[in-house]
């Protein structure tokens, strides 16, 4: 029996690559000389999330055993973006003499006092700015240009100059962080947010996309965005901007859902809760349109909000975005699917209760299919969001039983890409820590010996220690049952005794222990009872056997792990 006080070995998911507020990651999980046993001592309960600890300490758990899980690629979510289309509201300005302009005369044009030759300068600026190849961003700062150009967007006489000054700010802040500092040095913030009002809608869509590069740069812009008051009127246009699906405003949305979205990103630190609750009720709201750029930018914002504490992700589940999430899992388009995936398994990194609520939405009728996806990063996530499942309570590891996941679960142990095998590892690893006697027999029956013990070869340290441990987990509730020896010689059939003998020579010292205390628990007994090993064909009727000698002990019905 478990102690009352375990609860989880749970895996925080780290979306970013980006500096976050947990510092730098251990290099590697160090499991205890002592193989565990079901009353695991205090040292290995440090390995563990379990009841008792208060939220801070729980957080840094979760962080101290993340074992590099994501280290995703940077393929989500652009940071910044480019306006390199060359779009003019007036296309009467397509082509103009200012396309020829030297940088000197752009300087001179830009300072100018006449309305049109300024017009003309900041245009042709906007356009070397707008180049697809090495844009002169750094040229444009250098020649002092900001301050002006800050100055041009407060010309409400002239939106076209508005327009065209806000287009070269936002293609200098898609820079790097310095260009995007120059930018707000230059004072550029405030005025872009009054245009958040302008009556015209080219020029109010260029100044949300100047804000979503500025917000996009780090945390510290990002603050510095929403402290200007940025967010009412971004929410303003989404209200405007929903009831009319026209050509033009399903770009302007995609940009103010995008924008949104680099408001949400980042930790270290975190949005104020205010301006999160600000931004909740409207991120729900851009979850039910059809438009599948909206839909991804507003998965990523939520994945945002929900890469945290509980509270955190309490914050998005109480708006009721789980059935909707779950929806969208079963996109056919990548770009929803990832985010939506990558949200929902943020949330079951939360408590049991939050974690429920995703049961509930139906994730366990979508995440065994995923295991199955094509694409080896969708089959990654999958897995990780099943680690965290399994990680719960019993009646949560008797969910994941119940739709089916154990199959595929299997198949991705035996064949899948190795970044697949070690989250499926993970899944496995946590299912026996917290399950049942009974729940580990139905494990064992599916079949997941043979692709755990063929793992054992494999040059991970640390998931070879995870697979050590879990057949550690599985040996002793067989014990319990007395089926210990039966399970031994199973084992070793697989060829599973012939690769821990071999792991005692390991040349790292931590996975030799692990393995000599395996043989010295379980395979080094005095007396030999049983000469054969049970052929291929026997290992289906020893299962049923154990299955069987195992209900004959214990009582119809169990309570939940407390």
């Amino acid at each position: 029996r478990q102690p009352p006080n375990m609860c989880r070995l749970l895996r925080a998911f780290k979306a970013d690559q980006q500096a976050g507020d947990c510092g730098s990651l251990p290099g590697a999980l160090l499991f205890p000389v002592n193989m565990p046993t079901l009353d695991a001592p205090e040292e290995r309960l440090r390995k563990f999330k379990y009841r008792g600890k208060d939220a801070s300490a729980r957080r840094q758990q979760r962080i101290a055993v993340s074992l590099e899980l994501r280290k995703a690629k940077k393929d989500e979510q652009a940071l910044k973006r480019r306006n390199i289309t060359n779009v003019s509201p007036d296309p009467a300005d397509q082509q103009t003499k200012g396309d020829s302009l030297t940088l000197q005369e752009i300087i001179g044009g830009v300072n100018a006092s006449d309305p049109e030759l300024c017009f003309q300068a900041t245009q042709a600026a906007r356009k070397m700015l707008s180049r697809e190849k090495n844009p002169p961003l750094k040229l444009i700062v250098d020649a002092g240009l900001i301050p002006r150009l800050v100055e041009l967007l407060k010309s409400s006489l002239h939106p076209r100059l508005q327009f065209e000054a806000a287009w070269a700010l936002t293609n200098i802040a898609s820079g790097a962080t310095e260009l995007t500092r120059a930018v707000v040095d230059g004072g550029a913030i405030q005025p872009l947010v009054e245009l958040l009002s302008s009556p015209h809608m080219t020029v109010c869509e260029q100044a949300v996309w100047a804000l979503g590069n500025i917000a996009g740069d780090g945390p510290e812009f990002r603050d510095n965005v929403i402290s200007s008051d940025a967010i009412p009127h971004l929410l303003t246009l989404v209200s405007s901007s929903i009831p009319a699906v026209s050509s033009l405003q399903v770009p302007f949305l995609r940009n103010i859902a995008w924008t949104l979205s680099n408001l949400c990103r980042n930790k270290n630190p975190y949005p104020s809760d205010h301006a999160v609750k600000q931004m909740l009720p409207a991120l729900f709201y851009l979850l039910g349109h059809p438009d599948r750029e909206v839909l991804s930018d507003t998965c990523w914002a939520l994945s945002y909000l929900t890469d945290g504490c509980d509270a955190r992700i309490g914050q998005v589940v109480d708006t009721g975005v789980l059935p909707r999430l779950v929806e969208l899992m079963s996109s056919s388009e990548l770009n929803v699917l990832t985010p939506s995936l990558r949200t929902v398994g943020n949330i079951v990194t939360g408590t049991d209760h939050q974690t429920q609520l995703a049961l509930d939405a139906g994730i366990l009728s979508v995440l065994p299919q995923l295991l199955m996806h094509p694409r080896s990063s969708i089959q990654k996530e999958a897995a990780w969001a099943l680690s965290n499942v399994a990680a719960g309570p019993r009646q949560h590891i008797q969910q994941l039983i119940a739709c089916g996941a154990l199959p595929p679960l299997v198949a991705v142990l035996k064949d899948g890409e190795f970044k697949v095998q070690k989250e499926a590892v993970w899944t496995v690893a946590n299912f026996t820590t917290g399950g049942s006697v009974d729940q580990l027999i139905q494990l064992v029956q599916a079949g997941v010996l043979e692709p755990l013990i063929n793992l054992l070869t494999i040059p991970d340290n640390k998931i070879v220690i995870i697979i050590l441990d879990v057949l550690f987990f599985i040996l002793q509730a067989a014990e319990k049952i007395s089926q210990k020896e039966n399970m031994c010689l199973l084992i070793e059939g697989l060829g599973g005794l012939d690769r821990i003998e071999a792991l005692q020579l390991h040349e790292n010292h931590q996975v030799a222990l692990t393995a000599l205390n395996i043989i010295e628990r379980h395979f080094s007994e005095e007396e030999e009872t049983v000469t054969a090993l049970p052929a291929r064909d026997q290992d289906h009727k020893f299962l049923k056997d154990l299955t069987n000698t195992y209900h004959c002990c214990t009582t119809p019905k169990r309570g939940p792990r407390p």
